[in-house]
């Protein structure tokens, strides 16, 4: 398996690959520089990543389970490029042309809206696809057009809490949260929490609607079910039910 690690910074890109062999332990670590103008600092910058590089392989190698270690760690964060949803804040600049870039709010009909270009359809696509797309099409007015987009807010990718959590409310999904953390997130229980009677709302892509979801916290830490803290989606509604309300239904 191979991960690349890419760093900008104002002496160039410095790549550094990450390729852990089928061996136990095995991990080849390489790095390279690309820079407009090649200088001292930059050449000093992929030397000590290089030198930096060895130093880890060598603690793997004397760790087998550090590799695995860390392939759990980069399992955590989000290792697709970002899709970009309804209501997301995206700054755009056209290289020298400060008359078309711009800060623009996706619409909810997934649309954008640009100067010469007029509507493009930024839903579903990459903030790399987009200007991509964009670049082909600024290319019938503009003379070598160069598009930038990046991600100023997310706005499309939100949790609901409802009931009895300390602060109900919409939520941020910034990277993978799961059900535990998202109640966290929240501030946690309420003395009044029916804890064990978790419900949760999610939109299917299958079938038309919502599908229904039970979780108990008490199964989750103390009976090994650990399966039902599963990660959340973007739009899912956790509803954490009053005691009163589980004794009572008919109330």
């Amino acid at each position: 398996m191979k991960r690349t690690l890419c760093i900008y910074g104002m002496t160039g890109l410095l790549t550094l690959g990450f390729n852990a062999g089928s061996g136990v332990g095995e991990t080849h670590i390489s790095a390279s520089v690309a820079s407009d103008k090649p200088t001292t600092d930059t050449a000093a910058l992929a030397l000590a990543s290089a030198n930096q590089g060895e130093k880890v392989a060598a603690q793997l190698s004397k760790e087998p389970s550090a590799a695995t270690q860390v392939l759990e760690k980069l399992s955590n964060a989000v290792s697709n490029e970002y899709i970009i949803g309804a209501e997301d804040v995206l700054d755009i600049t056209v290289w020298r042309n400060p008359d078309l870039s711009r800060q623009v709010q996706v619409r909810p009909d997934g649309r954008i809206s640009m100067p010469i270009i007029r509507d493009i359809v930024a839903v579903g696509k990459t903030p790399t696809q987009l200007a991509d797309e964009m670049t082909v099409k600024f290319k019938e007015y503009v003379q070598n057009p160069v598009v930038a987009i990046s991600l100023n807010q997310v706005n499309s990718s939100n949790i609901f809490l409802l009931g009895e959590v300390a602060h109900p409310g919409k939520y941020p999904l910034k990277s993978k949260t799961t059900l535990l953390q998202g109640i966290t997130i929240a501030g946690g229980f309420k003395e009044t929490a029916a804890r064990n009677q978790i419900v949760i709302f999610r939109f299917t892509e299958t079938a038309p609607g919502m599908k229904r979801f039970t979780a108990s916290y008490d199964d989750i830490v103390l009976r090994s079910g650990i399966t039902d803290n599963f990660e959340l989606k973007p739009g899912d509604t956790l509803v954490v039910p009053s005691e009163s309300m589980v004794v009572f239904p008919g109330r």
